[in-house]
């Protein structure tokens, strides 16, 4: 295979790959190592969402929160307290601070 074939190849596969580098997901990941034991700025209750404001909209960035807020208990929604700005990843650098709050 040729080189120009090849970083063709390589240039799709990393484009391809890197659309979902953006997309919303929670701050929270398990600690190598240990079972229960989770770092992050997400607890339960408290969903905290990293996000692109430019490519994702806040109801967008609400719905996974509200999501996660539903698997945490039964009959809540997310309800934004706080958002900070370069504090998750590169190309994902806002985050959204939420706490769960029973449904009306």
């Amino acid at each position: 295979m040729s080189t120009l074939k090849l970083s063709l190849l390589l240039s799709a596969f990393c484009l391809l790959s890197a659309c979902s580098q953006f997309a919303p997901f929670e701050d929270r990941r398990r600690e190598p190592g240990t079972e229960y034991v989770y770092v992050g700025s997400s607890k339960p209750g408290r969903p905290a969402i990293c996000y692109n404001p430019l490519l994702s909209d806040k109801e967008e960035v609400k719905a996974k929160a509200d999501e996660l807020c539903r698997a945490h208990k039964e009959k809540t929604h997310a309800e934004e307290i706080d958002n900070d700005i370069f504090t998750c990843r590169l190309f994902v650098p806002s985050k959204a601070y939420y706490k769960c709050v029973a449904d009306k």
